[in-house]
């Protein structure tokens, strides 16, 4: 595959997909949620997206056109404003932003880990919305408590990240993991919880699951972890679901080397490197070469997910 040009991996201005557009809940969509959480809502609409069958042929070399439509599967998507664990002014609770598929809800839950640019930025909702349209409820945690990284260069990033304490935001990743156990698992709504998680979010999630599989069964069944920075290959024997890797082979801040070996030491972990592409392909992509990677990229994620939590 031929190599396409790459940004700078915090570049400003990337051409980005399109941004949500709110609308009115319809009646009956309003939110089940926990006590634990305050919430706020609105319904999202999004472009379409073709589906995994329209990806899979294309890959085989197939040339018919599948029949799955993703419109009205993507018709509505309810959104909502949470603050999980307590008081955000005290220092106790965590923001979040929670997706949630209407008319085709598989009931399943979703952590999603964002890169440094947070759970508010539009490239992370937008990813979000595309999971939640194929049925998931995903939840988008601010690992940040409100202040994540705005700069387009990387001058005085590892004294912001210095600010993130990593023992808090494991400690706020874990509140979201127990809000979504007692929502969706222990409520018997659902028996198996997912992780994904996009550069700095994918070092977290390989800690995360390291943490979930030490005390023997874990709370989460499948993870997807997107070009993670900072990822401890150690770890790698203690992670408690089978992970799928993806990144490029272009990638300085996730070098492939680490990924084989997650990839060899996992439990059920399987690798994706694509060829030519850099950071943040797959949720940012910066050109044709990047965008068709990152569509490839989505459909792999799709079928893990659906193997490991739905199957």
């Amino acid at each position: 595959m031929a190599a396409a040009v790459t940004a700078p991996p915090y570049a400003a201005g990337a051409p980005r997909r399109r941004l949500l557009a709110a609308r009115p809940l319809g009646r009956g969509a309003a939110l089940a949620l926990a006590p634990a959480a305050r919430t706020s809502s609105s319904s999202v609409t999004g472009p379409r997206r073709g589906s995994w069958e329209d990806v899979a042929r294309r890959r085989s070399g197939r040339t018919e056109v599948a029949s799955v439509d993703d419109d009205e599967a993507c018709e509505l998507v309810s959104g909502a404003d949470l603050v999980i664990g307590g008081d955000v002014d005290e220092g106790d609770g965590v923001r979040a932003y929670l997706l949630k598929a209407v008319k085709n809800n598989n009931g399943t839950g979703v952590l999603l880990l964002s890169d440094v640019f947070g759970f508010e930025d539009s490239a992370t909702r937008d990813f979000a919305y595309r999971v939640a349209c194929h049925g998931y409820n995903v939840l988008v945690p601010d690992l940040f408590r409100g202040s994540p990284w705005k700069k387009a260069e990387k001058d005085g990033f590892d004294a912001w990240l210095a600010g993130h304490a990593p023992e808090r935001v494991s400690g706020d990743i874990d509140a979201c993991t127990n809000w979504l156990v007692d929502e969706f698992t222990a409520a018997g709504v659902s028996r198996k919880l997912g992780i994904i998680g996009f550069c700095y979010g994918g070092g977290r999630l390989v800690e995360t699951l390291a943490r979930d599989g030490g005390g023997g069964g874990g709370a989460y069944s499948a993870g997807v972890c997107f070009y993670g920075s900072r990822m401890d290959a150690s770890l790698a024997p203690r992670l408690a679901a089978p992970v799928l890797f993806v990144c490029g082979d272009g990638d300085p801040l996730c070098g492939v080397e680490t990924v084989r070996a997650l990839e060899a030491r996992a439990r059920g972990a399987r690798a994706a490197v694509y060829a030519g592409r850099g950071h943040g392909f797959a949720h940012r992509p910066q050109s044709l070469e990047d965008d068709g990677d990152a569509e490839d990229a989505f459909a792999l994620m799709r079928g893990w997910l659906h193997d490991h939590l739905l199957a």
